[in-house]
């Protein structure tokens, strides 16, 4: 069984037991987080989707931990203009451990 949830601008194909990293949760570590919007839910190959068919569809996960993505360079450059800029950026994560998937 599997669920393709949305969170944080982002789809995630999910099953029981998957550790997934998504956009920042203000959630402490170790406090569960209901992720309600559920796209599609499929079971021995059964597949629910559709909004009014998922309306009380949810994803139920535990939070595993904070942390920051790898380092991307973000350059500006306008050529023959003398501008160049150099910018770093850490995104921040979360991780989940997906408890359950209900109906």
């Amino acid at each position: 069984m599997y669920a393709v949830v949305k969170t944080g601008g982002k789809q995630y194909k999910v099953d029981e037991g998957d550790l997934i990293r998504v956009e920042k949760i203000d959630k402490p570590v170790g406090d569960l987080v209901e992720l309600d919007e559920v796209t599609l839910v499929a079971d021995a190959g059964a597949v629910t989707a559709g909004a009014d068919a998922l309306a009380s569809a949810k994803v139920v996960a535990q939070v595993a931990g904070h942390g920051l993505a790898k380092k991307i360079r973000v350059y500006k450059y306008k050529k023959r203009k003398g501008y160049e800029r150099t910018q770093g950026h850490r995104q921040m994560y979360t991780e989940l451990l997906i408890q359950k998937i209900q109906r």
